[in-house]
């Protein structure tokens, strides 16, 4: 039986999206008929203290958590720790897997690719790289380094390092690719899959819905939902300039789901004093449906200088659930261009405070029918172009060769 080895830093049931895409993969090729031994950390991405199985079998595949993986997000170093003893325990034990013939690694850590190619290259196997974000991209967009820098030269040579190597690429988007491409023209080799929403099926059970929104005190309110991975990649600033400019509309509630960097921002708001927020913690996937379909309105945001770096695929989540979304992020873009081709809600620059709240304002004063019918078109959207099953079996495609 050929064996497919997967490396990631995260996996389900991490919340963290690469970890719930990596075992979406896993899964599709375990039930192609594959071996798959993933290796991955034995504690929680963003939460260290949260602890995994060290070995288990999920689904037909075979996770094997490593320890000394994760020790929190408190600094880029400690992060970088971390990453480095989480490579240098997979790239051994990956070494020496029985019966190798493919490896996948994405970019978390962001040098499992260098990894990945070691083991590819020493085994003869072939090596697929599934970029969900970008480095130094990223680090230099945030201002954290220079593009001369001694880092960003390091990582953009472990980039050219996997792109020579691999045998295929998975970008997220066009933006993405063209990002790969100005790095070393290997285009033919660049296979452009957007991800997909958590579930084949997002149906909300309407009774579990009520619950969430009677039990966080959402009944009758209009809610404005964030949902996901709250980093600075993300900005929220201008979303959460317009709660506070319609503070004293008590038909409005926004609710924040999930944890990272940017959450603390939240949680600064409630604790002056903010009445129309509520900040809660990441939900389970059996409960993410109904959570996701409590909400009226989805946000989605992307920081300018993000295009073709990150990709936010909470968007698909929404879709599935069948809402409107108002996104925040420069119109050329991944989801700019979702929402300039489609009818499934409203896209308001950064900064534009009076323009966040005219959007906010129009989707509350709309009446059930108007946005029953744009969640409907978010629906067929989401069950179209960005549907799971086609979108997995093409990734799954890729790798079988």
């Amino acid at each position: 039986m050929k064996t497919l080895l997967v490396i990631s830093q995260v996996y389900a049931p991490d919340p963290a999206a690469v970890g719930q895409h990596m075992a979406d993969l896993a899964e599709e090729m375990a039930r192609r008929g594959w071996r798959v031994v993933v290796y991955t950390s034995a504690r929680g991405y963003d939460d260290p203290s949260v602890i995994y199985p060290r070995r288990e079998l999920c689904r037909g595949v075979d996770i094997r958590r490593l320890p000394l993986s994760s020790f929190g997000k408190r600094s880029i170093a400690i992060r970088l720790l971390a990453q480095t003893c989480f490579m240098l325990q997979a790239v051994v034990r990956g070494l020496f897997t029985r019966g190798l013939a493919a490896v996948l690694v994405s970019t978390s850590p962001p040098f499992a690719g260098p990894g990945g190619s070691m083991i590819s290259c020493l085994r003869r196997v072939p090596l697929t790289w599934w970029v969900m974000d970008l480095n130094p991209d990223q680090m230099i967009a945030a201002g954290k380094i220079t593009p001369d820098s001694l880092s960003a030269r390091v990582f953009n040579w472990m980039n050219r390092l996997t792109l020579r190597r691999a045998s295929a690429v998975i970008a997220l988007d066009r933006f993405m690719k063209d990002r790969l491409v100005a790095k070393l023209p290997v285009a033919e080799k660049i296979h452009v899959i957007p991800p997909w929403s958590p579930d084949d099926d997002m149906t909300a059970d309407p009774v579990r819905v009520s619950e969430f929104r009677e039990r966080h005190g959402l009944s009758g309110r209009f809610v404005i939902m964030y949902s996901g991975n709250h980093a600075i990649q993300h900005p929220l600033a201008t979303l959460l300039a317009a709660a506070k400019a319609l503070e004293t509309d008590t038909r409005i509630m926004f609710v924040f789901i999930g944890g990272g960097a940017g959450k603390r921002e939240v949680d600064s708001r409630i604790e002056a004093g903010a009445s129309n927020i509520l900040s809660l913690p990441y939900q389970t996937l059996a409960m993410l449906p109904h959570s996701l379909a409590a909400a009226d309105l989805h946000v989605v945001s992307m920081g300018d200088d993000m295009v073709g770096i990150i990709h936010p695929c909470k968007i698909y989540g929404a879709l599935a659930a069948g809402r409107p979304i108002l996104f925040f992020g420069p119109s050329r873009s991944h989801v700019g261009e979702i929402l300039s081709g489609a009818d499934v809600g409203w896209s308001v620059g950064h900064g534009d405070i009076q323009g966040a709240v005219d959007a906010i304002r129009a989707a509350a004063t709309l009446d059930s029918e108007a946005i029953a019918t744009l969640g409907k078109r978010a629906k067929a959207l989401g069950d179209g172009d960005y549907a799971r099953r086609p979108l997995l079996a093409g990734c799954g495609d890729i790798l079988s060769g």
